[in-house]
């Protein structure tokens, strides 16, 4: 939960709060008699103080509306406004960028009503707060990880879901950043000439981000490094699978020419790790 200013925001807000529940929920009471009652938030109703979060929410303050959606669960633990108090939390936290306190809203959410109909939208905004921390590549990759982690329990836990098929697209691009950030470090090795790492990065781009928008670079990669290290036969094994998978790249086209510099031509050689690649996804060959 987000941390609130000082005590006196937090009896200014109870107090505000408590006045405005009760005006949205009709009380005859003028808003002059209610600031001179000073009434705790605990004199009102579940329903009342919801409304109040929605209230703030609508004004535009997020995290004065996640206040009172955390106070409906706190005071009132088992009313009918419990549960979806604990969905506006996590709504209200994540539209305030406050994603630590929106993930650990969803997770109580899930946590207590994992067979709600709401739950699959709290995955998801469970998902969301990993993945909407994913900026430039050369970050750490943890919060990546981890939205792929949930997105893949909404796309398995709830398949049929208005949100399954969105979490299927948020996967496939986190999944293509994560092969985005071993690119990254590989051509970083390679500037450097240490090939060898260069060679591990991008063989792992090829090997297990095999459906990324990065395969073709990494092979066209390959071709440099194999040839920086003299390795003939490895260089022309790659150039063979850019050819054969992404003839129409520009990779390609660049592989072709610094093969072809040196005399050789793309094709499959030797019985090393691209050579069984070759055989797997080319030829059909599993054993």
């Amino acid at each position: 939960m987000a941390t609130r200013s000082g005590k006196n925001k937090h009896s200014k807000a109870r107090l505000w709060g408590a006045v405005c529940c009760a005006l949205l929920a009709g009380c005859g009471d003028s808003a002059e008699n209610l600031l001179r009652q000073q009434l705790p938030l605990e004199d009102f109703t579940a329903e009342q103080i919801y409304q109040r979060g929605e209230y703030e929410l609508a004004q535009g303050d997020e995290l004065e509306a996640a206040f009172y959606f955390a106070e409906v669960e706190r005071l009132y633990p088992y009313s009918a406004f419990t549960q979806q108090s604990l969905l506006m939390q996590a709504f209200a936290y994540h539209r305030a960028r406050d994603y630590n306190s929106s993930r650990a809203a969803a997770q109580r959410f899930l946590d207590f009503y994992p067979a709600a109909a709401q739950a699959a939208y709290v995955q998801y905004l469970l998902a969301l707060s990993y993945y909407d921390q994913i900026d430039e590549v050369g970050r750490d990759q943890m919060l990546t990880i981890a939205a792929l982690q949930e997105f893949r329990k909404l796309i398995e836990t709830y398949p049929e879901s208005d949100y399954t098929q969105t979490a299927k697209l948020k996967f496939d691009l986190a999944y293509d950043h994560l092969a985005g950030k071993e690119m990254e470090v590989g051509r970083y090795y390679l500037k450097r000439d240490n090939f060898n790492a260069a060679i591990s990065r991008f063989r792992l781009v090829v090997e297990e981000f095999d459906t990324t928008s990065h395969v073709p670079e990494a092979l066209y990669r390959l071709v440099e490094a194999y040839l920086s290290l003299g390795l003939t036969e490895e260089a022309q094994t790659a150039g063979a699978i850019l050819g054969h998978n992404f003839r129409a790249s520009t990779w390609y086209a660049d592989g072709y020419h610094l093969l072809t510099g040196k005399g050789l031509q793309p094709q499959a050689r030797g019985r090393g790790w691209l050579a069984r690649v070759y055989r797997q996804t080319i030829k059909g060959e599993w054993l």
